[in-house]
């Protein structure tokens, strides 16, 4: 009985304390109208497949917003930005003209056959308030006071 207690801790230590194979941070925020920026780190064994950003509370089923080429050069979509620095191993995502309905979960991954690996980052979105003028109509060079909370 002792050696198959062995046996299963061995396979754990083995199968799920072993490092992860993409990493980020747990937690990113960003202002309302400003941009954020994301980095993913990897291990080196994953250099040369495609990296890529997903929305969605579900891993299996997030919307990927943007995917590398499995090369260094910068891709673009919409808002939305990727780039794979495959020295240092970390794909660097940027979030532009960020607005409070982007926040959500996302995630890192890496594609390859079978499930791939992913890191679940939080993006959260902090407003910005603007407190005009409560007249119907403004114009041009009515003054307006932007206030941003941090």
């Amino acid at each position: 009985h002792e050696l198959e207690l062995t046996a299963f801790w061995l396979f754990w230590l083995g199968c799920c304390m072993a490092q992860d194979p993409v990493t980020g941070p747990e937690e990113v925020s960003g202002q309302e109208q400003g941009s954020l920026t994301v980095q993913c780190r990897y291990d080196s064994g994953w250099k040369d497949y495609k990296k890529y950003w997903c929305r969605g509370a579900y891993w299996k089923s997030c919307e990927i917003l943007v995917e590398t080429d499995a090369s260094e050069q910068l891709v673009k979509e919409n808002r939305v930005s990727i780039r794979d620095d495959q020295t240092d191993f970390i794909f660097t995502v940027t979030m532009e003209d960020l607005r409070m309905s982007d926040a959500d979960i996302y995630w890192c991954g890496i594609t390859k056959a079978g499930t791939d690996p992913m890191f679940k980052v939080n993006v959260n979105i902090d407003p910005v308030y603007s407190i005009c003028p409560a007249k119907k109509e403004s114009e041009v060079g009515d003054p307006c006071l932007l206030v941003c909370l941090s």
